[in-house]
């Protein structure tokens, strides 16, 4: 089932194309990947898994089956000693992600991240992180990426060297580079964000925009200024976490009861609740962003409710919830019994 229009040509039409992302959270919580050194070793030892993900999160809506080779690059296998297993792991990663897309019509996309290792003022570090760029892109590009994601960058110096390769090496495929708002309105490398956006669509990327480490609530004010600062498509993938005003990063959370932080493995009491989601969704729609996701923490039921607040159907809205079937929602029709039994749960 070939996808049919490719990214630029649903860009350029106007159209919205929803993006899936979190699966780096996802395998931690079910028990198939270490939160620290964070690398997708599931690929390698569960794929299975890593193609019903793929799966689910098409069902639930999502235009584009992004490989999971999020910090699959050769340092960060090297940290867990399997740097020999570099291209095994992209490569796989980019085969299924390819399978998957083939099967249900959609987008695949190759992935690039933030090395962990850059360092501008360290010239042996930047000809590290342009090799292993170069290798992952030709790999993409060989597996058939119909583009590729560079993402969660904090600084435009990385950014733009991932921008570099794709285009170097993509043999023309497009690029969509996102940047990683921290606690401040610029990058580390102190250039305002939506200026970063502005500079990476001028250098070529099909889409810019933001994605991880802020909340939907803390992305939006951001979202209008890139919004503002660039011509074409621009992206927004927040994490499904409550930042606010104060607690501006995900990153910065700490538990009530320990005041320890609770990045990565300990955030479930600060998830969104839907209206949120719907929030985003919304704001989405109003400043006329056209790649739509969510990042780490998002889950199929989240992504589902962002493309139906965007007006899309999926094969899940099937099974979206119905409350008037449910006898919470009404005494109507109930025996006394059970007219009681509603009343008691809803401490009526």
């Amino acid at each position: 089932m070939p996808a049919g229009k490719s990214l630029q040509d649903r860009l350029s039409a106007g159209e919205k194309v929803f993006a899936a992302e979190g699966y780096m959270f996802e395998f931690n919580k079910r028990g198939y990947l270490k939160s620290g050194a964070m690398v997708p070793e599931v690929v390698i030892e569960h794929p299975d898994l890593v193609t019903k993900m793929h799966e689910e999160f098409v069902h639930a809506g999502s235009d584009v089956v992004l490989a999971f080779t999020y910090y699959g690059n050769r340092h960060k296998l090297q940290v867990i000693g399997r740097q020999d297993e570099v291209e095994q792991l992209n490569r796989k990663a980019l085969k299924m992600a390819r399978e998957v897309a083939d099967n249900t019509g959609t987008l695949m996309a190759g992935n690039l991240s933030n090395t962990t290792v850059f360092d501008p003022s360290d010239k042996d570090t930047v000809d590290t992180v342009n090799a292993m760029f170069k290798e992952q892109v030709i790999w993409a590009k060989d597996e058939k990426a119909d583009f590729i994601v560079g993402e969660t960058f904090y600084s435009l110096a990385e950014a733009m060297l991932s921008l570099e390769a794709i285009k170097a090496y993509g043999d023309g495929l497009p690029a969509v580079v996102n940047i990683a708002p921290t606690a401040k309105g610029h990058t580390v490398d102190d250039v305002p964000l939506e200026e970063a956006c502005r500079k990476l669509e001028e250098a070529g990327a099909a889409v810019v925009g933001l994605n991880c480490s802020r909340g939907p609530k803390a992305m939006v004010p951001l979202l209008k200024r890139v919004r503002q600062a660039c011509k074409g498509p621009i992206s927004a993938l927040p994490v499904p976490y409550r930042t606010n005003e104060e607690i501006i990063t995900y990153q910065m959370f700490k538990d009530p009861y320990t005041e320890q932080y609770t990045f990565p493995s300990n955030m479930a009491q600060f998830q969104c609740s839907r209206n949120e989601i719907e929030f985003f969704g919304n704001a989405c729609k109003e400043i006329g962003v056209q790649y739509i996701g969510l990042c780490c923490g998002n889950t199929s039921d989240y992504f589902r409710l962002l493309c139906e607040t965007c007006g899309k159907t999926t094969k899940a809205s099937r099974y979206t919830t119905d409350m008037s079937n449910h006898y919470l929602n009404t005494d109507k029709g109930l025996s006394e019994y059970n007219a009681k039994v509603r009343k008691a749960l809803l401490g009526l």
